[in-house]
């Protein structure tokens, strides 16, 4: 199996697993607020993926076939591409949400 079509899938879930003992070990609490968690992704994730889909549409944005699954959504975005949107603002909100509680605030 040729891992490269799934380095970005590899690397987001890295990113998540690295960050996930600031919610279980240091209590970030991010996940445990899920209306708060939606109220910061669903702006970043909506304004972003339209970003990609006129890129795309436009020809100014393009993704390497050898590092992407290859499954897209509608406009020819990698899901890829969705999961950066959700996965990279999160590991933002939980090492932000970790300082400042250790921080005393």
């Amino acid at each position: 199996m040729d891992l490269d079509r799934f380095q970005y899938l590899i690397v987001l879930a890295l990113s998540l697993a690295v960050t996930l003992p600031l919610e279980l070990v240091l209590g970030a609490r991010v996940y445990r607020r899920p209306r708060r968690l939606l109220a910061a992704l669903v702006p970043t994730v909506v304004v972003f993926t339209l970003w990609d889909l006129v890129a795309i549409r436009l020809g100014h944005w393009t993704f390497d076939p050898r590092y992407v699954t290859g499954w897209t959504l509608p406009g020819d975005l990698p899901i890829e591409e969705l999961a950066f949107f959700v996965a990279i603002p999160l590991c933002g909100l939980l090492t932000f949400a970790t300082v400042t509680k250790l921080r005393g605030r």
